[in-house]
């Protein structure tokens, strides 16, 4: 992928692509094509003021995570969302409050609203209290409503016995969505008058390590409601998209992943008029459409 692109000068691309187009064709075009909403998001940063293990590279998430924002804080998405592990696994819980708070200094510097999924990583150490505490994340799951389109934040860091995670009290393949936030969700759906993206850390479309283990229970919720544009998730750090009942599920790159901001990767969501999806990827982040 390319190195990332202002909106400027993407549009002045596709202007060279167009030139063969009256003025009065391409401002119709360009007003049919303008979204109902944008909306940026990134995932996997892994915060820690520690050394590299093998390909995570800790420390340069705080120069990632500047290049995020300052594209999101020129281009003005209506909202930015990260994905989860917004910061990686201290020793101490002083130790991953002081690297929370660096790291939300530099999150802070969004001019729109940001939001937070939970990650693993987020509460290996810390309370979920204790994130909330020093962020803007609600502390769990949460829902809002932007334009028309219903947001739903999903937290699958409980136990199967739907003890929550906190000090270092579970294992990342033990990913579950307890009953009452089953119960939540589907309330949330229910009540949901246009169409709804999820959003969650771990993957909701496998049956393996890297999903909720109820996830089968979880989609089928999502498959009743029919409201569903699509789910985007985190947590395995890589590009993948699996369709299922015509429901996308995208899992962004993570950006701790390898050295040097040419390995960054952040995106932004455009939710069109026709509840069609475009999702621009920048450095390492896979680009995709979704027909309605």
């Amino acid at each position: 992928m390319s190195a990332p692109l202002s909106r400027r000068s993407f549009l002045q691309q596709g202007t060279l692509c167009l030139a063969g187009f009256s003025s009065a064709s391409m401002l119709a075009a360009e007003a049919e094509a303008k979204p109902l909403l944008r909306v940026g998001l990134m995932t996997d940063l892994h915060y820690a003021d520690k050394v590299p293990t093998k390909t995570r590279f800790y420390r340069e998430a705080l120069g990632k995570l500047d290049e995020a924002v300052d594209f999101m804080n020129r281009e003005k998405p209506a909202l930015v969302v990260e994905l989860g592990d917004f910061i990686d696994q201290a020793d101490s819980v002083e130790k991953e409050i002081e690297w929370l708070k660096i790291m939300e200094q530099h999150y802070a510097k969004l001019s729109m609203p940001r939001h937070y999924v939970l990650g693993n990583h987020c509460v290996g150490t810390l309370t979920k209290q204790e994130f909330a505490q020093h962020t803007k994340a609600p502390g769990g799951h949460a829902s809002f409503a932007e334009n028309g389109v219903t947001f739903i934040i999903l937290d699958a860091c409980f136990r199967e016995d739907g003890t929550p995670y906190e000090r270092k009290n579970f294992s990342w393949q033990d990913s579950n969505l307890p009953k009452a936030e089953l119960s939540w969700l589907e309330a949330e759906l229910g009540k949901a008058t246009g169409p709804v993206i999820i959003l969650a850390h771990q993957r909701m479309d496998l049956d393996k390590a890297h999903a909720v283990r109820n996830a089968a229970e979880v989609r089928a919720l999502l498959e009743k409601s029919g409201k569903v544009l699509a789910v985007f998730q985190g947590h395995s750090h890589k590009n993948d998209l699996q369709q299922i009942v015509n429901i996308p599920y995208i899992t962004l790159v993570a950006m701790v992943e390898g050295a040097g901001l040419e390995n960054n990767g952040y995106s932004m969501l455009e939710v069109m008029p026709d509840e069609s999806l475009r999702l621009q990827g920048f450095r390492k982040q896979t680009s995709r459409t979704f027909a309605k």
